[in-house]
C-alpha cells in the first residue's frame, strides 16, 4: 500500500513539474500556432493549392528547429548575463528584446545587408525581397563571407573572455580551463588569440577575398570592445545616480549584439531553405519564442547554478560556433552539424555536471 502512495505522490510531483515546465513556453506555443497558420496561408496565397500551403508550413516548422537547435546556448549565455542585471532590465530585454530579436534581426537585419550590398534604398530592398527572392537570396549569400568574418570574431571573444577570467574557479575541462584562467592575468590575452586565429583564416582566402574578411573580423573585434566599453560608461553613470546592483543598458546592449551574431548563421543558413524573406522570418521568429522562453527558465529556476558546467558546454558551443563560422568563408558546412554540436556539447556539460552532483551528494551521505 505505501509503495503505491509513492508511486502515486511520484506521479503527481511529475505531473506537477511537467506543468511547471511547460508554463515557461505558453507564449512560444502561441506563436507556434500563429507563426505556422500564417505561414500555411502565405503558401495557399503564393501558389494556389494545398500542396504549397503545407510545404511553406513545413519550411517554417523545419527554420523553427533549425533556429531552436543553433541558439540553445544563446539561452544558457542569456540567462548567465540576465541573472547579474536590475529586474527592470531583465523585463525591458525580455519584453524589448525579444522584438529587437524577431522583427530587428529577423527582417530588418537581411534588408540592411541588401541597402548596403544593392546600394538601394530599405523601400526597393523590400520590394526586391518581395517580388524577387532569388535576386535577394543571391546579394545575401554574396554578403555571407564579411558576415562570417564579422560574427565569428564577436562571438570567439565571447567565449574566450568567459574562459580567461582570472576570478573563474570552477573548471570543467580542468587541465585546460586552468590554464586559460591563470593566463588571464595577462593584458588582452584574448584579444591576442582571436587575432592569431583570425590571421590564419583570413591567410587561406584569395584575393580580394582576404582583405574583406580581414576588414569585417577587426570590426566585429570594435564591435565587442566598444560594447564593454559603452557598458561599462553606461552602468558606472547610472551607478553614480542609483546604488542599484550592476547590470543596466550596457548589459542590455551586450546581449543585443550578442543575439545578433548568433543570428547570423541562422539567417544566412535558412536561404537554404527559402528565399523568401517572410518565411524566413516566420520560421526564425518562432524559435527565437522558444529561445527567450528557455532563458526565462534559467533565469527562475537557477538551472545555471544547479548545473555548474552548463555554462562551460554553452561557452565551448560558442567557441566552436565562431571556428565553424570561419570556416563557412572557405568551405559550406551544413547548419545540422553546427546545430547538433553545439547540443552535444551543452548535453555533454549537463551530463557531467548531474555527475557531480550526484558525486557529491553520496560524499555527504557518508
Amino acid at each position: 500500500m505505501q509503495d503505491r502512495t509513492t508511486l502515486t505522490g511520484d506521479a503527481h510531483s511529475d505531473s506537477a513539474g511537467l506543468r511547471s515546465t511547460l508554463r515557461y513556453f505558453r507564449w512560444a506555443f502561441i506563436v507556434t500556432a500563429l507563426g505556422l497558420a500564417l505561414g500555411a496561408v502565405l503558401g495557399w496565397q503564393t501558389t494556389g493549392t494545398w500542396s504549397g500551403a503545407l510545404t511553406i508550413f513545413f519550411i517554417c516548422s523545419v527554420l523553427a528547429v533549425l533556429e531552436i537547435s543553433l541558439s540553445f546556448d544563446n539561452a544558457i549565455v542569456n540567462a548567465n548575463k540576465l541573472k547579474a542585471m536590475r529586474p527592470e532590465w531583465q523585463r525591458r530585454f525580455l519584453t524589448w528584446g525579444i522584438l529587437i530579436a524577431v522583427f530587428g534581426m529577423r527582417i530588418v537585419f537581411p534588408l540592411l545587408i541588401v541597402v548596403v550590398a544593392a546600394r538601394i534604398g530599405p523601400w526597393q530592398a523590400l520590394v526586391l525581397a518581395a517580388a524577387q527572392p532569388e535576386a535577394y537570396a543571391r546579394i545575401m549569400e554574396d554578403a555571407h563571407l564579411p558576415i562570417a568574418a564579422f560574427g565569428g570574431t564577436f562571438l570567439m571573444m565571447v567565449g574566450l573572455r568567459f574562459f580567461f577570467d582570472h576570478e573563474k574557479d570552477v573548471h570543467w575541462v580542468h587541465w585546460l580551463e586552468g590554464r586559460m584562467s591563470r593566463y588571464a592575468t595577462i593584458r588582452s590575452v584574448e584579444v591576442t588569440v582571436t587575432l592569431l586565429t583570425v590571421l590564419g583564416f583570413a591567410r587561406m582566402q584569395e584575393g580580394e577575398a582576404q582583405t574583406v574578411f580581414f576588414s569585417a573580423a577587426i570590426w566585429g573585434l570594435l564591435t565587442f570592445l566598444l560594447v564593454e566599453v559603452l557598458g561599462g560608461l553606461l552602468d558606472d553613470a547610472h551607478h553614480a545616480r542609483n546604488t542599484a546592483v550592476h547590470g543596466g543598458l550596457g548589459a542590455f546592449l551586450y546581449l543585443e549584439v550578442l543575439d545578433a551574431s548568433f543570428s547570423f548563421d541562422g539567417v544566412i543558413g535558412a536561404f537554404a531553405l527559402s528565399q523568401n524573406l517572410f518565411v524566413i522570418a516566420i520560421g526564425l521568429g518562432i524559435g527565437a519564442m522558444y529561445v527567450r522562453s528557455m532563458t526565462i527558465m534559467l533565469v527562475e529556476r537557477g538551472t545555471l547554478t544547479q548545473y555548474r558546467y552548463l555554462e562551460h558546454g554553452a561557452f565551448y558551443a560558442i567557441i566552436a560556433l565562431s571556428l565553424i563560422m570561419f570556416a563557412q568563408s572557405l568551405v559550406h558546412i551544413p547548419e545540422i552539424i553546427t546545430g547538433l554540436g553545439g547540443a552535444a556539447l551543452i548535453g555533454l556539460s549537463l551530463w557531467s555536471s548531474i555527475l557531480s552532483n550526484r558525486r557529491e551528494a553520496s560524499g555527504g551521505q557518508t
